[in-house]
């Protein structure tokens, strides 16, 4: 793709994640005294008038913008999907810990091309800090290049997990292992965690069961931009047709070995 319009592109996406942070900052505010209301949806996930409130901001400024693009949301579903360019976003990512005051829940923002991921957002609201990556361009934190560490070997990878309680039956083995073979663990951070792989401080971050393309795309563009290696549990290349696994690492020799020692399990 010409990099002038992939920047048009990404300057838009910049512009409507500006507006969900401040959303989302004087949500926080607002209720940072006391609880918050939410309602359990069909697949057992909680969700907030927040939530739908920042996916129809995004909708919104998506369709004056790019009105032949489709739309792919969590909370309202699928808009033109079988176009070229689909934007796919996830207004909370985390929304079980913006509930609970936890400050690492943030909005995902990413682009489509064909059903490849091509550009991507990691905004968190409450930090203050942004990822941004996009197909054969430098991924940045708040403006600044930044690279994944170099780690080969599992005993000296920090690994992260979103959620134990949704890794699938038949890959607990494999799941297990690493747990025990990586150095350390950190748990629920949600796409917190793919943003600091990025950034070099976390090496290793693995999902099963839970993975929508929501919740992945925008991790695609950030990470191989910042020289690390995302794909599902059997190595194939993440995409809006995905389905519920991700294995993301920084040095893309550590994943090699991961997803060898996945499928030995």
């Amino acid at each position: 793709m010409d990099n002038n319009k992939l920047k048009h592109f990404l300057a838009i996406a910049e512009s409507i994640a500006d507006q969900t942070r401040q959303l989302l900052k004087q949500e926080r505010q607002r209720y940072l005294y006391s609880g918050r209301n939410f309602v359990t949806k069909d697949d057992q996930s909680p969700v907030t008038e927040i939530d739908q409130q920042v996916e129809k901001l995004i909708r919104e400024r998506i369709t004056d913008a790019f009105p032949d693009h489709g739309i792919l949301g969590e909370e309202f579903g699928a808009q033109a999907q079988s176009e070229e360019f689909v934007w796919v976003i996830d207004p909370i990512d985390g929304t079980k810990q913006f509930i609970a005051g936890v400050p690492v829940y943030g909005t995902l923002i990413s682009l489509c091309q064909n059903g490849k991921p091509i550009l991507g957002i990691i905004d968190i609201p409450s930090l203050d800090e942004r990822w941004v990556g996009a197909q054969n361009l430098p991924t940045t934190l708040n403006g600044h290049p930044i690279q994944t560490r170099s780690c080969q070997n599992l005993t000296d990878a920090l690994m992260s997990t979103s959620n134990t309680e949704f890794v699938l039956p038949e890959h607990r083995a494999g799941f297990n292992y690493l747990i025990g073979a990586s150095k350390w663990r950190i748990y629920g951070a949600a796409c917190y965690a793919y943003g600091c792989l990025a950034s070099g401080r976390i090496d290793l971050s693995i999902d099963s069961g839970g993975m929508r393309e929501v919740d992945y795309c925008a991790m695609v563009p950030i990470i191989e931009g910042a020289g690390g290696k995302i794909s599902d549990w059997d190595g194939e290349p993440l995409t809006m047709y995905s389905k519920s696994t991700v294995v993301a690492a920084g040095d893309p020799h550590l994943h090699a070995l991961v997803i060898e020692t996945l499928k030995k399990h």
